[in-house]
């Protein structure tokens, strides 16, 4: 199974999510089997075009519109190929101590934590895989980014896909 991973879009209404992110990323978001949105899509149109483009697993930010906050739960967990995959939108992280992370997984019962809201990729692997995808259209001081994963009979692989312009490149790791 394939997972494409977005979050923190912040799409502003009258604006295309499809429109800003670069072509190479939306075709890997096509071809995947599952899109997950860890938060902030900002508006329904938002929400609406990415649920249109295939199997969406996703949960509200702290930036989104009163219906996508009453429409999407603040945690969500599924499980992919043997792995429970938690996601979140806000997370407590500190840039040296990943312990709340790690604790709410725990609390959770996943293998692999989502979690948006920091604008930058984020992957550590303590205990259980934490994993922030960045934001591909507001990425702050980070390059625009998504995580692709790879669930395969309880193994994940994945890459950080950092996007300029329409060329993206990639980062990989492994968990087994």
């Amino acid at each position: 199974m394939k997972l494409l991973i977005l979050s923190d879009t912040h799409i502003k209404a009258g604006q295309s999510l499809i429109e800003k992110l670069p072509d190479d990323l939306v075709a890997i978001m096509k071809n995947s089997d599952i899109l997950i949105h860890a938060g902030d899509f900002e508006t329904m149109e938002c929400y609406n075009e990415l649920s249109s483009l295939g199997n969406l697993v996703a949960v509200r930010g702290d930036t989104d519109v009163p219906e996508i906050m009453e429409l999407l739960p603040e945690r969500k967990v599924i499980e992919v190929e043997g792995v429970k995959v938690g996601v979140i939108h806000r997370g407590q992280l500190t840039s040296d101590n990943p312990d709340g992370l790690r604790y709410l997984a725990k609390e959770m019962g996943v293998d692999v934590l989502i979690f948006g809201h920091f604008h930058h990729p984020i992957i550590e692997d303590y205990e259980v895989l934490l994993l922030s995808p960045g934001s591909a259209t507001v990425p702050g001081v980070a390059e625009p980014s998504a995580i692709e994963l790879e669930i395969v009979e309880g193994k994940v692989t994945g890459r950080v896909i950092r996007c300029d312009e329409d060329v993206c490149r990639y980062f990989e790791y492994e968990k087994k």
